[in-house]
């Protein structure tokens, strides 16, 4: 495949740092990352005619399906790899093989609050009081390190919680005057802790005097001819500089759709292609899924700043529409929605008017979905991510507008939204509609739709929002599909009313907490006893899980 105008010149502006790349396809999934000291250099690598020529196919079969790629820098080698690892987890490329596991790279901790304290490794940073240091991306390195900071400060190694005096026997360390032995009274716990604190000023950085010390033993060691030994201090040199190496920690990626470098510039793209008076900062996107008209299902998805505003999603099950009719669905969708916002926006403004207002219908509210934290990004993030002057729109308190509408769909869905939104009073709202075989965005009003191109960044901003609504209903289908599968075992059960079936799924939640359970917990579900308890066991066990 030739390389394209838009590669070429995309890769003009790639800097001679390090950091990692992200290479996507023509949907904008990403289907490979990697690190490099030098990005330009890596990168420009895939697109060398020369490595064409080779017998890798795999290679070759990456090359073809790359269709953009985008880019984060970072300060160091350290920090590439820790980036890497994460967002490999975050995407899972399909041409990634290595770091798809969940296993995490090597931290340091220590719990001041144990009788007597020691810095341990893990690999799961808790909430659990303790101090943290890392992660570290050279394992050995931090290995070596903590060897070496406990000989320096006499810290203990061994495992148990509070030795005592028959462990500290059979103690290698407190023999050998590596340990101070505070769990035979050699050091009082306030002497130790001192120690400890000394410990995590050396894990903070402060190991100028340790490294004074290492290099005169290391020049002396030359002097003497002992080449062994200085080649001995000199990596324990380079292990203390890797361990105590400041990097960025990269614990999470604030969204797990297909990235993009720069949301705000999405967005002003957008704004300019829609012909908006600015930006729209709050975009809601709407999907239907259905499996031939059974659990007719929709979702809306919030984007804030061009990232996903999980706490303000929301998804619906049909009340009117019972068979497969994407557009009735849409439109009961919108009449739900809006209407709604419509009497929470009058109910945050009456208490300022001194107007009442009456109670809200519970049987209208849908349901909020909080799928993680809120990652509605900070002025200062806007700022330090947008290459041109930050633009960051005003945060109004209570419900929000949306300053546009995307609808996955063509035509029908627009109309059948528009429809909608003109019963409430609401057409001034800008809406669109996204044609996924061509990308094509259909306006209201217009016979034709727009063509922007894929490469455009405006359609990859819709992308993003409009697949992130297709996963959100799907994953809402396929919750409630289980559930239905997950009640239908039980009414073979002989013997089973509806009334117990009720209480075992409020006591237990699901099935496979069911079969988990042990027989005498239930036993205490109201109506079964110790025999039929057993039954629905053997029952239960005797049945694959659908």
């Amino acid at each position: 495949m030739p390389i394209t105008d838009h590669i070429r010149n995309k890769l003009s502006t790639v800097p001679h740092r390090p950091g990692v790349y992200l290479h996507k396809d023509r949907f904008g999934t990403v289907i490979y990352i990697g690190k490099a000291r030098d990005l330009r250099k890596r990168v420009s690598q895939y697109f060398h005619p020369s490595r064409r020529m080779g017998w890798d196919l795999k290679f070759n079969a990456l090359v073809d399906a790359i269709h953009d790629f985008d880019w984060h820098m970072v300060k160091n080698e350290a920090e590439s790899l820790l980036l890497e690892s994460r967002l490999i987890k975050e995407f899972q490329p399909r041409f990634n093989i290595d770091l798809k596991d969940d296993k995490g790279f090597l931290l340091l901790k220590v719990n001041l609050n144990d009788p007597i304290p020691r810095f341990t490794l893990t690999r799961l940073r808790k909430d659990d009081g303790c101090l943290y240091f890392g992660p570290f991306a050279h394992s050995g390195s931090v290995r070596r390190a903590l060897t070496l900071m406990r000989r320096k400060f006499k810290l203990r190694g061994c495992r148990p919680l509070q030795p005592n005096e028959s462990d500290y026997r059979h103690c290698l360390y407190g023999n050998l005057q590596h340990c101070t032995a505070p769990c035979i009274g050699n050091v009082t716990r306030e002497q130790y802790l001192e120690q400890v604190r000394a410990g995590i000023g050396f894990l903070e950085g402060h190991t100028e005097e340790l490294r004074s010390e290492l290099e005169s033993e290391m020049r002396k060691a030359a002097v003497n001819l002992d080449f062994e030994k200085a080649a001995q201090l000199r990596d324990a040199l380079e292990d203390l500089k890797r361990t105590t190496l400041k990097t960025e920690k990269f614990e999470r990626i604030p969204y797990t759709l297909p990235v993009a470098v720069h949301p705000e510039s999405d967005l002003r793209e957008l704004g300019r292609l829609l012909g908006l008076a600015e930006p729209p900062a709050r975009i809601e996107g709407f999907d239907i899924s259905n499996i031939s008209g059974t659990f007719i299902v929709s979702s809306m998805v919030s984007f804030w700043h061009g990232r996903p505003d999980r706490s303000n999603y929301r998804r619906f099950r049909m009340k009117t529409v019972r068979t497969q009719d994407d557009f009735a669905s849409m439109a009961e969708t919108i009449q739900r929605r809006y209407s709604r916002l419509q009497k929470e926006v009058k109910e945050s403004i009456a208490p300022l008017s001194g107007v009442a207002t009456s109670g809200t219908d519970s049987s209208e509210i849908d349901e909020t979905v909080d799928d993680s934290a809120d990652d509605s990004p900070t002025a200062e993030i806007i700022a330090a991510e947008s290459p041109e002057r930050p633009w960051v729109p005003k945060v109004t308190a209570g419900p929000r507008w949306p300053d546009l509408i995307l609808i996955d769909g063509g035509k029908g869905q627009l109309n059948a939204a528009c429809a909608e939104l003109a019963k409430l009073g609401l057409s001034h709202i800008p809406i669109l509609g996204l044609a996924k075989e061509f990308e094509e965005i259909h306006l209201p009003g217009e016979k034709d739709p727009l063509r922007p191109g894929l490469d455009s960044s405006a359609v990859k901003l819709l992308q993003r929002v409009r697949d992130e609504a297709h996963r959100f209903a799907n994953t809402y289908n396929a919750q409630l599909r289980l559930k239905k599968i997950s009640e239908s075992v039980l009414d073979e059960f002989p013997g089973i009313g509806e009334a117990r079936k009720k209480a075992l799924l409020r006591r237990f939640g699901s099935i496979q907490r069911l079969r988990l359970a042990p027989i005498h917990e239930i036993e205490q579900v109201d109506g079964f006893g110790g025999t039929m308890a057993q039954a629905l066991k053997r029952f239960l066990e005797s049945r694959k899980e659908s």
